[in-house]
């Protein structure tokens, strides 16, 4: 049976910090919405099916202003997210499982992207295909270029770790889709017996406690921003213009 390549598109993410009326997923960047980049890159990627997570009042927009207008045909499922991030994404999740349970496939493979990190590329999506298929489980990241310092409760420091071993994490964080399905099915189920558990920052996290699975991380890209204030949009507008240019040039 054929191994289904997926990705998850989290938008579903309120932006309090961008301190903006229009949510940062929607904010225009050299004349397209944020999402529209990211939503491009997969389309264009070798990726087979997309599913989007937005909030529940903004399917209709996300569906007529975004993939019809721009006639995404990969999208295959726009859905609700919920309270906390790791929730959105097992909405997503729940898409593909339900649509691959109904077609008997045997397995595959999920990329799970931030929809708010437009200067994504499709090679840059390929390249985590190959790594996803070859390790089962990646994150790509990129080298830390500043000192760390960990502070105590007084904000006194009680620790430099070292630099080399430290790691910003990108998105699409990648998985064998059987190996995070059990890895979110441990989550829930500690949950629902405990009440509480611990936060949960990444995708990668999640499957680090509760499978043991030892994740490869991949060459990532700086330029591969997350727009969470507004400094960011200036930024991956001068990256996009940038790229434009080139395009040009070429």
């Amino acid at each position: 049976m054929q191994e289904i390549i997926s990705a998850v598109i989290v938008a579903a993410g309120t932006g309090k910090r961008m301190n903006s009326p229009v949510k940062k997923q929607y904010i225009e960047i050299a004349g397209y919405p944020v999402l529209y980049y990211t939503l491009k890159a997969f389309e264009e990627s070798n990726t087979d099916e997309l599913i989007v997570v937005t909030g529940e009042d903004e399917i209709p927009y996300v569906r007529e202003k975004i993939i019809e207008k721009y006639n995404f045909k990969k999208v295959v499922a726009i859905c609700k997210g919920g309270r906390e991030r790791c929730d959105s994404v097992y909405e997503g999740l729940k898409q593909i499982l339900s649509r691959q349970d109904c077609d008997q496939v045997s397995d595959g493979y999920v990329l799970i992207h931030d929809g708010v990190r437009p200067l994504i590329t499709p090679e840059f999506i390929n390249s985590c295909i190959e790594n996803v298929k070859l390790y089962e489980a990646c994150i790509p990241g990129v080298p830390e270029k500043d000192t760390v310092k960990e502070a105590d409760c007084d904000m006194k420091v009680s620790g430099t770790p070292d630099r080399k071993k430290l790691f910003r994490i990108q998105t699409p964080q990648c998985f064998k889709l059987s190996l995070i399905r059990e890895a979110f099915e441990k989550y829930y189920g500690e949950k629902n017996r405990l009440q509480d558990v611990s936060d949960i920052t990444d995708d990668a996290m999640l499957v680090e406690r509760y499978t043991g699975y030892k994740i490869k991380i991949t060459e990532g890209d700086y330029r591969n921003i997350k727009i969470t204030t507004p400094e960011d949009t200036g930024l991956a507008e001068y990256f996009l213009k940038g790229r434009v240019m080139s395009n040009a040039i070429q």
